[in-house]
């Protein structure tokens, strides 16, 4: 999965309109290729981008049944730290045999 998206789903405040339009906007630069759709592909790139929003904020807020405790943003970002500096520890590493 992309790095840049973020989970969405159960947070503590509720996610935003502008967090969830990040994440779709996100998803359509990385299917299409590109972050700035050329003048003729704006249309479709932009409506993409708005009918995205509009299923995820269903998904978030209608589709979706929490189980357990909600998250927090500042525990995920403690999560996401850990995990980059054990991927950093890993690509630091040297081979094994060799």
């Amino acid at each position: 999965m992309c790095r840049n998206i973020r989970v969405l789903f159960h947070f503590q405040p509720p996610t935003t309109e502008d967090e969830i339009r990040a994440a779709a906007l996100q998803y359509v630069r990385k299917v299409s290729g590109t972050t700035k759709p050329s003048r003729a592909n704006t249309p479709a790139f932009e409506a993409a981008v708005e009918e995205l929003t509009v299923l995820t904020r269903r998904l978030i807020h209608e589709g979706l049944v929490p189980a357990g405790p909600p998250r927090t943003r500042e525990h995920e970002a403690v999560k996401a730290k850990q995990r980059g500096l054990k991927r950093e520890q890993r690509a630091r590493a040297p081979e094994a045999g060799a």
